[in-house]
């Protein structure tokens, strides 16, 4: 397991734990997390799961594909250079304790 720190919009952190080989997705519905709507549950067809990663943890994330990048331009609150789509982020060791900001709306 690892943890995972989520930021909501209203700065709150939120802690929680996720598997090896999850997605980051997976994790925040696993734990509750109202800021991932996750709408499609992970078939990249929503952009409800939008997160902003910051460094260190961007540095350690394969590059966006194509698909990804397109989904991104569909997020309600707009994309940033940090967007991701947490469906697209497969948990590792290398990530313990990645931290990330949920947007004000997934809607």
């Amino acid at each position: 397991m690892i943890t995972i720190n989520f930021i909501a919009a209203d700065a709150q952190p939120i802690r929680a734990q996720g598997k090896i080989g999850q997605s980051l997705m997976e994790a925040a519905v696993a734990a509750g997390i109202d800021g991932i709507a996750a709408d499609c549950g992970g078939l990249l067809t929503c952009a409800t799961c939008h997160v902003r990663v910051g460094e260190p943890f961007a540095a350690r994330l394969p590059a966006a594909d194509g698909e990804e990048l397109a989904m991104l331009a569909f997020t309600a609150t707009p994309a940033s250079p940090a967007s991701r789509l947490s469906c697209q982020i497969i948990l590792n060791a290398g990530l313990d304790g990645l931290t990330v900001e949920l947007p004000a709306s997934q809607y």
